[in-house]
């Protein structure tokens, strides 16, 4: 074979990984707009009233006639929602890993939140059992799509370009999510203009969000292709608890890994806090309208992007372990910075969301790119099954600390500032692993900066 040729099937390989990750790309901007506009914004609130439209005279409404606050229905929903990933998301990243059919079972998901999400449009009156059912299978079916997306990154990228295009993923979600959120936010606060009632309009953005979902969905199952399944032994599938335990069992064999998946666990428990609770701190600590608290989230949203792109190139210059490190030192120079905040002074809350939008998407992409070089060759999907584990279903672990702090101290400084507790381990855990030696040990190649 000529040095020509050579040279030929590898421009032919590079332009077929950036085809890919270009359709990569657009799964996260199909599908965040789901976790900003519906999660994080619109839904809670909306359920929360809909509950108490059918609740009883004592306040309460009866799913399957357990008697459930209405107040709490919206957690318990989504606590609910947590428990059907962690049964579905092993056996499906199991799935994919032997047959080496991803692309179906993403369509599957995908097209399963969207549809999910976009039937909120009838979420209205008393319905509020439709809305817990719609919520169930919208967050665990994003769960499930999440987790294989992610494992598609060691696949589509060298271990040199995992960071930039980790970081660019994570960009496409923000800029996609603070798009389609200001567009929601002008129909809500200008529903009056548009001929609607406030009710449809929230029900128009929650739809919006799914129809958004499967449209963009399209490019990533065009670009994106299949590989053939690595050779293994035993039943396709077992039960999905069976199946997390055999994989976290794996693990076992690669305790550097594990130890990865321990400090993330740690750290990302502390981020999810800070953005699921930095709303309460602003309105209850703080003083502050919600529309100060939709503009600082709107901050964040675009602020982020730039981060997730700018803490991708530090990466490439000071290593992905040292950037990650570092940005948990930012993390809790952040809440030293919300913790002596003054009350009814917005300027001072949007720093702390510029400066939380500024190192959150990095964090987060880098610690994605870092995890995807520690994975077993063959074994992406169900690894990432148990990354995607340590993402969402242990994120009750700050809210109770912070609930905890503010039972027994009554300020919300000290619950915010009871976080770093978080930071601080998880940057003691991962400084101590050897990331170098566990690439190794997973049997993969090397990066010259990682």
């Amino acid at each position: 074979m000529g040095i020509d040729t050579v040279r030929t099937e590898a421009s032919d390989d590079a332009a077929g990984r950036r085809r890919e990750q270009r359709g990569w790309y657009f799964y996260d901007w199909a599908c965040s707009v789901y976790s900003t506009s519906v999660v994080t914004v619109f839904l809670g609130p909306y359920l929360t009233t809909v509950a108490k439209a059918a609740a009883d005279s004592d306040g309460y409404v009866h799913p399957l006639g357990v008697p459930v606050r209405a107040g709490s229905f919206f957690a318990y929903t989504v606590s609910l929602s947590v428990i059907v990933a962690v049964v579905v998301m092993p056996l499906v990243g199991a799935a994919a890993d032997r047959t080496g059919r991803k692309k179906p079972l993403l369509a599957a998901a995908a097209y399963t939140g969207a549809a999910a999400t976009t039937g909120m449009f009838f979420l209205s009156g008393e319905r509020y059992l439709l809305g817990g059912a719609l919520l169930v299978i919208a967050n665990a079916a994003m769960s499930v799509g999440m987790m294989l997306y992610n494992s598609y990154l060691p696949q589509i990228a060298t271990p040199e370009e995992r960071d930039a295009v980790s970081s660019r993923g994570w960009a496409f979600g923000y800029a996609a999510g603070a798009l389609v959120l200001v567009a929601n936010l002008v129909l809500y606060l200008a529903h009056d203009t548009f001929g609607v009632s406030e009710t449809t309009a929230v029900r128009i953005c929650l739809a919006s969000a799914g129809l958004w979902w499967g449209a963009f969905t399209l490019i990533p199952l065009a670009r994106l292709r299949d590989r053939p399944a690595a050779a293994k032994e035993g039943p396709a599938t077992s039960p999905g608890i069976r199946q997390l335990v055999a994989t976290f069992r794996d693990m076992r064999r690669h305790p550097r890994t594990l130890a990865f998946l321990l400090a993330y666990l740690l750290y990302n428990d502390g981020i999810q806090t800070v953005i699921s609770q930095a709303s309460v701190y602003g309105s209850e600590e703080l003083g502050l309208g919600q529309s100060t608290l939709i503009a600082a989230i709107l901050l964040v949203q675009v602020l982020a992007v730039a981060g997730a792109l700018a803490m991708g190139r530090l990466a490439r210059i000071y290593g992905t372990k040292r950037t990650i490190l570092g940005s948990l030192v930012a993390w809790t120079l952040t809440l030293a910075i919300g913790y002596f905040l003054p009350a009814e002074v917005p300027v001072g809350f949007f720093l702390l969301a510029a400066a939380i939008g500024l190192v959150l998407g990095g964090s987060q992409a880098l610690s994605r790119s870092l995890f995807s070089h520690l994975v077993p060759p063959g074994k992406e999907a169900e690894y990432f099954s148990a990354y995607e584990l340590s993402d969402r279903g242990t994120s009750w672990l700050g809210p109770l600390l912070f609930g905890l702090t503010y039972q027994l101290t009554g300020s919300y400084r000290d619950a915010i500032i009871s976080l770093v507790v978080f930071f601080a381990a998880g940057f003691v855990l991962l400084a101590r692993v050897s990331v170098r030696q566990a690439i190794a040990d997973a049997g993969n190649p090397v990066p010259e900066r990682i």
